[in-house]
């Protein structure tokens, strides 16, 4: 492969994402955080089972700004008392990703990963659930939108 083509190969990579996240629906988008928090605690494993530092200050960091995003971005206004439930799980997975990375604890990531691994999969059978009910019309096609020209991403626990 030639050295134009090899670097195409990227920009079509970063394409395809750019057009996958901005064509999501607002639950999709935290399906995909979800994804990265879980493959960036696994790059910062890598990295502490490796003693590779780049990877473990390359996963730390990215999982932590991922979890943190997930923390940031839950609308209290459908259920304030399970969004206060959501955040506190969100807010204790940071604390033990911050005590894993300073202890360079590889148990403790598998069990931060381990909740990774299962709030994903909670959020994927909510989505499946969602869309049986909005084919149903028990619900409508979205759940909340922000506003045209809103720079922020709000998506509902």
């Amino acid at each position: 492969m030639n050295e134009s083509a090899s670097q195409s190969v990227p920009n079509t990579a970063n394409a395809y994402l750019k057009t996958k996240v901005m064509t999501a629906s607002p639950e999709e988008l935290r399906l995909m955080l979800l994804d990265g928090a879980i493959r960036f605690a696994n790059t910062a494993k890598y990295g502490l089972e490796n003693t590779d530092y780049e990877k473990i200050y390359e996963g730390f960091t990215q999982c932590r700004d991922i979890v943190l995003e997930l923390t940031n971005t839950i609308d209290p206004g459908p259920d304030p008392e399970l969004a206060k439930k959501v955040r506190d799980i969100y807010v204790f997975l940071y604390g033990e990703l911050v005590k894993a990375s300073i202890d360079k604890d590889v148990d403790r990531l598998d069990k931060a990963i381990e909740l990774l691994v299962y709030e994903r999969e909670t959020w994927a059978q909510l989505m499946e659930r969602l869309a049986e009910d909005r084919k149903a019309g028990l619900v409508p096609a979205s759940l909340h939108m922000p506003d045209e020209g809103s720079p922020s991403l709000s998506i509902q626990a």
